[in-house]
Formats: C-alpha cells, structure tokens, sequence
C-alpha cells in the first residue's frame, strides 16, 4: 500500500473473534480422556511454565517439551493432530464474522493476533477468519511491542482495535494515542477477571459481545475518547 486508508480495524483473534476458552476445555477433556488427569496435568503445568517463559499460549511447543517425558509413547503424536485439525469454525463466537464485514464497510480489516507460526495462523485459516480477512493476518509475540511494523505494513489515519484483554488495549493506546480507538468485549476469562478490570483504564468502547459491534456506528469508532458501552 502506498497511500494511507482513512481507517484500518485491528482485531484479536482468541476470545475475541473465537471462543478459545472452550477450545482450551476440549482439549482439557481430550487429554484426561487419552492420558489420564496425571499426566494432562503435567502437560497444563508445562504449558503455564512455557507461557510465562514466552508471553504467549504455545500449545505445541508445550506438546514438544512434554513428549520428552515419554519419546516411546507413539500417542502423543495424534495429541498434535487433534490440535491442528480442531474444527475451530464451530467455535467463532456468533456475529463475528458479522462484525467484520460491518466495520469492513469503512476500511480494511486486519488480524492482530500474538501466538506462535504453527498454531495461530492453522487456527486462523480453519476458522475462516484468514480468510473473512482476505489474508491480512499479522501474528507476533508482543503485539503491542510491533505497532510500528503493523503500521507501515497497514498506513491509515486512524486504527481501531479489538482485543479481549485490556492489558493490550491500554499498552496500544498508551504508544499510538488518539490515532487508536480501543474496543473491549467483554467475554471470556481474561475480560471477565476483575483483577484485570481494577489493574487497566477502560477502553474507549465496551461492548458485551462481538456481535454488538454491528450496533456502532461509524463516528463512534472514530471518536477516540467516545468511553460508551452497548448495549
């Protein structure tokens, strides 16, 4: 791109266009049905350690560190494919698609996700969000640490994210200022904490649900500081 859009819509992928929550309780119950609640328990212990280790949730990469406990066990090898071929279309929330294509109206729409290169874009593409998209898909560690990539690759006068966790919200806010109008909705356990609510200013919008961004209007989204909340 080389002339600037007027608006570019960021969106976050888990718990924000997909409800990663239940995708994290299948597998829960895959894993105490194939392993037993000892060693999915090691595997959940492996995967918070590697999570603060990293920043973000690597599924797989606590998958590698845990089939080290046992290289002989050939069904550890069908954990990954129950991982990869997860039908992570039954699991979008209702209306995000909807939400995308009515803020799509007014300027391009973008995936800004954090996540490993395995993972999050399988997930992306066999939600159907990759392509609902049209393959504007950005997925980093920090994205809050990348706003300056996001932009260049994206130039707009104005963004909009839409993210689950206002820790996110208040870190993207805090470097792009009144360029950024912040959206928070409020689902699944990071938005529902109220630790994290107390801890981080509110969002400039806060909706209940993904499907209620259809019920903003455009100047709303442009209004950096509106501070409203639907319904």
């Amino acid at each position: 791109m080389t002339h600037p859009q007027d608006t570019v819509f960021l969106f976050d992928i888990d718990n924000t266009l997909l409800d990663n929550d239940r995708v994290t309780a299948d597998l829960r119950k895959h894993l105490t049905r194939e392993f037993g609640e000892e060693d999915a328990g090691r595997y959940w212990n492996i995967f918070e350690s590697l999570r603060t280790e990293l920043g973000y949730a690597d599924y797989l990469g606590a998958l590698q560190r845990y089939r080290l406990t046992d290289m002989n066990d050939p069904s550890m090898l069908m954990m990954s494919a129950f991982l990869l071929e997860y039908p992570f279309a039954n699991r979008l929330y209702p209306g995000s698609l909807d939400a995308l294509a009515h803020v799509g109206q007014w300027g391009k729409t973008v995936i800004l996700s954090d996540g490993d290169v395995v993972f999050q874009p399988r997930k992306a593409q066999r939600s159907g969000l990759w392509e609902a998209v049209e393959g504007r898909v950005l997925i980093y560690i920090h994205k809050e640490d990348m706003l300056d990539a996001v932009m260049e690759r994206y130039p707009a006068k104005h963004y909009v994210m839409v993210d689950d966790k206002l820790r996110i919200l208040a870190a993207m806010k805090g470097t792009m200022g009144d360029r950024l109008t912040t959206v928070f909705p409020r689902q699944g356990h990071y938005a529902l904490d109220p630790k994290n609510i107390a801890i981080y200013p509110p969002a400039d919008i806060s909706i209940e649900r993904i499907s209620d961004l259809v019920n903003v209007d455009r100047e709303t989204l442009l209004n950096s500081s509106s501070g409203r909340s639907w319904p």
